[in-house]
């Protein structure tokens, strides 16, 4: 596995280079399928918070890649956004695209630029599978809790694995049960989990011949941009249906937790 350095200096470079969806998204994938499936993500996100009443809450973005999640946070018309990445090459283009928010780079797992207890909801969308070292990962949820105040709200994206982890360089995908233990030791009840994507992403949690088959033939539709438009426009309504009538699925899940305490 990469370590941490090596981490950040590939998502420099990747963000340097592609600083849009499919350069924050699945890459092999394409820009224009990316797109439609982050119109899914969208939806999920803006259903899910809103439900959750974040009302006119401070939030803190962690991990803001290009935006996209600070953009739905203005949508649901929160009071004030802070945001960060771990690579200048996000931050500084969030602070041109952005200029009323606050952009800072920091990590997830070390968020020292922020005080005790100073946001109502903390996001951290498609970076914890990202993050390789468990010890890492653990820190995250612990600052997590650290900047967020008692009863505040966690808004997070995971492969929740019910099949054995699974670990690459630049991706680690662990089990539900992992997962809820280290929101638990930090100090948060789950409170929520649904599917933010059904098939428009790898199937990580299915059969490994399903795995296999699915992921090569989304491989196959979207070599050309063109082909992986239509890929993506064939598929948004089915998605958009999967995702409203499940609630779990084969890829990565929205997941919200409460800080324990006063609210």
């Amino acid at each position: 596995m990469a370590t941490h350095s090596e981490l950040r200096d590939f998502w420099e470079r990747r963000l340097e280079g592609d600083w849009t969806e499919s350069g924050v998204g699945y890459r092999a994938l394409g820009r224009s399928f990316n797109t439609w499936m982050y119109r899914v993500r969208e939806e999920v996100f803006l259903r899910e918070v809103s439900r959750m009443d974040p009302g006119g809450a401070s939030v803190l973005d962690v991990g803001s890649g290009t935006g996209f999640y600070t953009r739905l946070w203005e949508r649901l018309g929160v009071g004030d956004i802070t945001g960060c990445d771990m690579t200048d090459a996000a931050v500084e283009r969030l602070r041109g695209r952005f200029p009323d928010h606050r952009f800072v780079r920091q990590d997830a797992a070390d968020l020292d630029a922020f005080d005790v207890d100073s946001f109502d909801a903390v996001s951290c969308m498609d970076v914890l599978f990202h993050i390789t070292d468990d010890g890492r990962y653990t820190s995250a949820f612990g600052e997590f809790a650290r900047v967020l105040r008692p009863g505040g709200l966690l808004v997070i994206s995971e492969n929740c694995l019910q099949r054995p982890e699974q670990r690459g360089e630049h991706q680690v995908n662990r089990t539900l049960e992992w997962i809820a233990g280290t929101a638990d030791k930090a100090g948060f009840d789950m409170v929520r989990r649904v599917p933010m994507l059904m098939l428009m992403n790898a199937q990580v949690d299915a059969p490994a011949a399903w795995r296999k088959v699915w992921g090569g033939a989304l491989r196959a539709v979207t070599l050309t941009e063109p082909t992986g438009w239509l890929a993506g426009a064939a598929l948004y309504p089915l998605e958009r249906r999967l995702v409203r009538g499940r609630r779990e699925g084969p890829t990565t899940e929205l997941v919200a937790f409460r800080l324990r305490g006063q609210g």
